[in-house]
């Protein structure tokens, strides 16, 4: 594949699939600057491995798990070691434009642990069957399954009073 070539193929995997890139870095980071960052090197990691997509994976799943990895490493990396964890579990209600006029139910996922965060994004808000959430986290349907049961009960409990009987 010529530069050329690859360039537009990452313009169109931009175009198709940035928004909601940035979207599951959001949520897996909890700061919009890191997402954009991430959602960045996400874009430039698949750059480099255009030719490689594993045969039986979509190129959705694909770029998602890139951008997953890519945000472990943010976790990983120095910011996260000289940053609190705890100031990151304690972010105030989201003030980007990602954020929905009632943001409740938006507290309530990003409140999720991080795997069951990263299921009930891909599930939910991209649309992702549960054999490509477990293609792009790189774990078993059934893992995929129990995280999205996990996660289902704990929003029932956590938004039981912002949902009412008419």
């Amino acid at each position: 594949m010529t530069d050329l070539e690859r360039a537009r193929e990452l313009e169109r995997l931009m175009r198709a699939y940035g928004d909601g890139v940035l979207r599951l870095c959001y949520v897996c980071l909890r700061d919009e600057a890191l997402a954009h960052d991430a959602a960045q090197e996400a874009f430039f990691k698949a750059w480099r491995a255009l030719d490689r997509l594993r045969p039986g994976d979509t190129e959705r799943a694909w770029l998602f798990r890139i951008a997953v990895n890519a945000c472990r490493d943010m976790r990983r990396g120095a910011w996260a070691r000289h940053t609190s964890r705890r100031a990151l579990e304690e972010a105030p209600e989201p003030a980007c434009e990602m954020a929905a006029q009632d943001a409740e139910p938006l507290r309530a996922v990003l409140a999720l642990p991080q795997k069951d965060r990263q299921a009930v994004l891909l599930y939910y808000y991209q649309g992702f069957s549960q054999e490509e959430i477990a293609r792009a986290l790189g774990v078993p349907p059934a893992t995929v399954r129990s995280r999205l049961l996990r996660a289902r009960r704990k929003l029932k409990k956590a938004l039981k009073e912002w949902y009412f009987d008419a």
